[in-house]
Parts: C-alpha cells; structure tokens; sequence
C-alpha cells in the first residue's frame, strides 16, 4: 500500500519550502503537518478540500510521482524521491548587511539590502565596483523608505564615484522601483529585457491586458467572491505605489547576451515565468550567478496566470527555465533577491521540482468533484488569506490548475454560471477493465 504522498515528501525534502513567492511563503520550520484523511461527502455536498488531499497519495498520478514515474509527462513531474533534493544548501553568508551598507560577497560585488513594505520584508541588491564606477542591478521598491537609503548609500557606498549602469532583472516593483530615479539622478544607462520594461509600461498605465479591471474578471471565472473582486478594483493601480516613475528608456538586452559590467563579462540567462523575460546574470570568472527571483533559497517563486494570458502555462516556463541553471558549476555562488547568498544549484532546483509535483498531485487529487480556482485556495495555503496574498494566490493556484490541464491530467469546462471548473477526466471502459 502506498503511503501519503506527504510523507514520502516530508522525508524528500527534509523540511524545504512549501509555499509560493512573495506574501505568501512559510519558512522551512513551519512546514504544514500531514492533513487527516478524508471522508466520503454526502449526495451532492461539495468535496471538503482540505481533507481530500490526503488521498493524493492512493491517486494513479500520485502514485506515479511517488515511485518515480511521471508517465512521460516531463521534467516538471520528476519523482518526489530525486536524491539532489536531499543535498543540503550551503550558505556562506549568514550575517546580514545593515541597512545603508554594504557587504562584499565576492570580488567586487556588494549586497545592499533593502526593505520591503510587505510580509516578504526586503530585497536584496547588487553592486558592481569597477574602476572608474558602479553597475547596480535592481533598484527596489520605490518608497520613501528604500529612497532614504538609498541616499545614504550615495554618500557612502559609492564613494563619489558614479553610477554608470544600471540593470532591472524584470518588471516586478521592488527590482525597477527606483530605476527612474536612479537614471535621472546619474544619467546612466538602464539594461532590461524589452518585455519586461514594456510589461512595466503596461502596468504603470493600466493598459495591454493589464488592467485592474481585466484581472478581476479573470479572477471572478475562477470563483474568486463578489466583494473580493470588488476590493480588488477599489485598490486602483497599486503599481504606482512601488513604482512612481519609470526609465525614460532602456538598453534592450536578452538571453546569452554578454555584458561587460564593472570591468567584467555577465552573461545573460532568461527566465519564463515570473516575469516574461526574466533576466539573470553569471559571470563565469567569479563563479557568481545574480538569480534574480528565479532561484530563491527558502521560498518558491510566485508563478502566476494573469489576463493577458489566460490560458497559458507559466508553470511548464517556470520549471524549463530552472533546469538551465543546472548547467552551471554547482559551487556557483547564488545571489538570490529574497533570502540569503547560496551554494547548491542542483538541490536547489531538485527541491523546487518536487514541491511543484506534490503541489500538482495535491490537486489533482482535490479535483475529485469539479472545482474551481478559488476553491483549491485551502490546499495550495492551509492559513488564511488576506486581501492581497488571495490575489497572489489566485494567480498561482490557476497557474497550477492550466498546467494540469495542458498535460490531459485535468478536464475544464465553463460551467452555466460562467465558472470555469477543472476535475479529473472521467474514467472510460476500457482504463476500467
């Protein structure tokens, strides 16, 4: 008898994140506790989500996930039992830099760190010296407390030098916040992917499938409650809380492009995604990789739907473009945005495998009866949510379910109240012979 898909987990990853990006993530010691099993519902009563789960681990693909066999679906149902996700992570850095320091992590480059206004309370930053000036890649959120000091690092951390370049890894407020303000304050050139900065227009003025408005009626055919969408559109363009202003205009860069940064080369990697054309940066010399938010130590990124692509598959991007990163030295120096510098690429990577493909048969499994986005909330977040985490978390949970039903694992219809609802295919004549 196969045992809970949970447990073998457990043991897996000794304890690794469970939980998405951003607002939303638990710290390792706080991993959820085995849910109990689950009762037969009666005629017609709708299925308790929380208890179904359990069941996950009697399901086929459960099972299948469990033994190691993914039935061709592909790397992003890899078995729970990938012997990397065991590796532990080195962290070769434990102290913090203080606010308005710096903290040299490797030959010429420096963490600044800076605070967030959400429960994920900062963000990291990297600064490249070089010998007539600086490269700064991100920029944080656009704040009065980020751009306070960020006034002290201008008096001190740069040391009169100038910034000459700046780059923003992609669209995201607390990475391009600041980038506006930097620019006109130093005259330098802003390296971004053209994706990502034309996505940051679209956000900062509410247009291109962008809008607040298209995100709740997105989120209204997932399930999400009337006087939730409507929170949501009295919020307005909480973009331009983070981002007050943007670059005037950017040097486009994308995937193996070769930068010569603060005297040295960084070559271009792209994520898919987080973001439309994430970019991280390695530098081969240092043995360094600037992440971004596509590889984080303790959390797991947010991997979101949104209205521009509603039927996409960000999660089938997401997991392809991590498997890049195993390509590198697994002694590569990670310089993560959230959480702390890191070696262990490869356990890394193996971990987040494995969280997506017990997060994925936790689904399908809840899609016994047929549900909708809003509905699996309870299993991917065993707390409550508040306004904004539930608007992260619808994104990931329809993020989730389109990757189950791209792979044929999940059936979707558009029910008569215009519902869009997902449940496993119906059983033919001949699986049950």
């Amino acid at each position: 008898m196969l045992r809970c898909v949970r447990c073998l987990v457990a043991e897996a990853l000794a304890g690794a994140d469970l939980a998405p990006f951003v607002t939303l993530h638990l710290p390792t010691s706080q991993m959820p506790a085995p849910l109990p099993r689950s009762r037969t519902a009666p005629p017609g009563a709708a299925p308790d989500l929380r208890t179904a789960v359990h069941d996950a681990g009697r399901s086929p693909s459960a099972a299948a996930a469990a033994t190691g066999s993914n039935g061709g679906r592909g790397r992003a149902e890899s078995s729970f039992r990938d012997p990397l996700a065991l590796q532990p992570l080195d962290f070769p850095w434990p102290e913090l830099p203080s606010p308005g320091s710096a903290l040299e992590v490797a030959p010429g480059v420096f963490w600044l760190r800076m605070p967030l206004p959400f429960a994920l309370d900062h963000i990291n930053l990297w600064l490249l010296a070089g010998e007539d000036g600086w490269t700064q890649v991100d920029s944080g959120y656009g704040d009065a407390a980020t751009r306070a000091l960020w006034e002290q690092h201008f008096e001190s951390t740069l040391q009169g030098r100038p910034l000459e370049k700046l780059v923003v890894t992609h669209f995201h407020p607390d990475h391009i916040g600041n980038a506006g303000l930097l620019q006109s304050r130093f005259g330098c050139d802003v390296y971004m992917p053209l994706a990502e900065f034309l996505t940051a227009q679209a956000m900062h003025g509410q247009h291109s499938g962008y809008g607040i408005e298209l995100t709740g009626e997105l989120f209204a055919a997932h399930g999400m409650q009337p006087a939730d969408v409507a929170a949501l559109a009295a919020r307005g363009n909480s973009y331009l809380h983070g981002v007050p202003e943007l670059p005037r205009g950017i040097r486009r860069i994308a995937a193996r492009d070769v930068l010569t940064l603060a005297d040295r080369l960084w070559r271009v990697l792209d994520g898919h995604g987080h973001s439309p054309e994430h970019a991280s940066l390695y530098n081969e010399e240092l043995g360094v990789l600037i992440s971004g938010d596509m590889l984080l130590p303790r959390i797991s990124t947010n991997v979101s739907v949104w209205p521009i692509d509603a039927e996409g598959d960000p999660l089938a991007r997401f997991l392809d473009s991590i498997e890049a990163f195993c390509e590198l030295p697994d002694d590569t120096l990670v310089l993560p945005s959230h959480g702390l510098p890191f070696r262990g690429i490869a356990a890394r990577v193996a971990q987040l495998r494995n969280h997506h493909a017990l997060r994925l048969a936790e689904l399908e499994a809840a899609a016994s009866h047929e549900v909708t986005a809003a509905d699996v909330l309870p299993v991917l977040f065993r707390r409550p949510l508040d306004l904004q985490q539930r608007f992260f978390a619808m994104g990931e949970a329809i993020a989730h379910l389109n990757h189950l039903w791209h792979a044929g694992r999940l059936e979707r219809r558009q029910c008569p109240d215009g519902a869009l609802r997902f449940s496993r295919p119906t059983p033919n004549a001949s699986t049950l012979k």
